[in-house]
């Protein structure tokens, strides 16, 4: 299935049904009288977030949604039914905005939540309303009321445990398919991630959920490289992994420009728990591992973990570490303590 991250789409509720103007005749009943019902409520456009979604590739071909216009009103007195409701079915972290594209209307990001997005147009009276004891036989019977449209922009942001955050070609899709399910495209060159990916990694009896972010470079935040799209993604994760490949000479450069974009492009961002590793060990000398460990060390000023994800090494301890901090950021109670 092809990944699609963002939208735009047409969404229109039902109008609502005509009333009747209608009277009852019937032999032997003598001033039968006024007995047209009402028109029925049109449909309503309903967003519903579901599991088994990860993608907005449903709105990429299909991009007019419109509910069902109410029933009219019919003679003795039957009112009409009401329009049927238009339900789009989305991914758990979709955002809806208005044509604008910086106005939020709607935030999913419970299974099961059901958002009405536009409500139906209210069915018109039929002359069986307008009947009184001094207006005993009425012929007014009015248009149902006309329904709401909108255009509205789907952006998808991926919900994980953790993020994925590097420069290109830093090993993210490596780790990612070394240590979950997940088949993301490897190769030896820049950009090979166009798309985020996500992964179940498994520890021991327990799982958390991986996203692989594509790579930033320097002005991602400008819209350089791949631009700010895939950074919203980082937004809904609990924590970040920032790899850093160690075959480059500069690597606190490297980790810093990833910090400065994060910090630049803000929603706090440059504040969420980050752990570091550096990664493609297995192509280093002992020497240059320490060494460059060190240098990471003091530029992030917190522990790094030397890993590789080609062998395998030291990434069953970084995974449990990892583990215990999803697990910090699911409880508050223990993130307080």
């Amino acid at each position: 299935m092809k990944f699609l991250d963002q939208a735009k789409i047409f969404v229109r509720s039902g109008n609502g049904g005509a009333g009747c103007a209608g009277f009852r005749r019937e032999k032997f009943i003598e001033f039968g009288g006024p007995d047209g019902g009402d028109g029925g409520r049109g449909g309503d456009v309903i967003l519903e977030c579901v599991d088994g979604l990860n993608t907005l590739i449903d709105y990429r071909y299909a991009q007019h949604f419109k509910a069902e216009t109410g029933h009219h009103g019919m003679g003795s007195q039957r009112t009409g039914g009401a329009g049927k409701d238009i339900v789009l079915r989305l991914p758990r972290g979709t955002q809806v905005f208005a044509e604008d594209n910086e106005t939020l209307l709607v935030d999913l990001t419970e299974i099961g939540q059901r958002v009405v997005l536009l409500k139906g147009g209210d069915g018109g009276y039929g002359n069986l309303h307008y009947k009184s004891s001094t207006n005993r036989a009425p012929r007014r019977a009015d248009k149902g009321w006309p329904g709401e449209e909108l255009w509205v922009w789907l952006r998808l942001k991926l919900i994980a445990d953790i993020g994925l955050v590097g420069l290109p070609n830093a090993g993210k899709s490596t780790f990612l398919a070394a240590t979950s399910n997940a088949r993301p495209k490897i190769a030896d060159y820049p950009f090979t991630t166009l798309t985020p990916g996500l992964g179940v990694v498994k520890v021991g009896e327990r799982e958390f959920v991986m996203a692989d972010i594509p790579g930033l470079i320097e002005g991602a935040h400008e819209g350089s490289g791949l631009g700010t799209r895939f950074l919203g993604h980082v937004e809904r994760c609990r924590a970040l992994l920032h790899l850093v490949d160690g075959t480059q000479d500069d690597i606190v450069g490297a980790y810093r420009t990833v910090r400065a974009e994060l910090k630049a492009y803000g929603g706090n961002l440059a504040r969420k728990k980050e752990v570091v590793a550096l990664n493609k060990t297995d192509a280093m000398t002992d020497e240059d591992i320490e060494a460059k460990r060190a240098l990471l060390a003091k530029a992030s000023r917190k522990a790094v973990h030397v890993i590789s994800g080609v062998s395998g090494h030291g990434v069953q301890p970084l995974l449990h570490e990892l583990m215990k901090l999803v697990d910090r950021q699911r409880d508050p109670a223990k993130e307080a303590a």
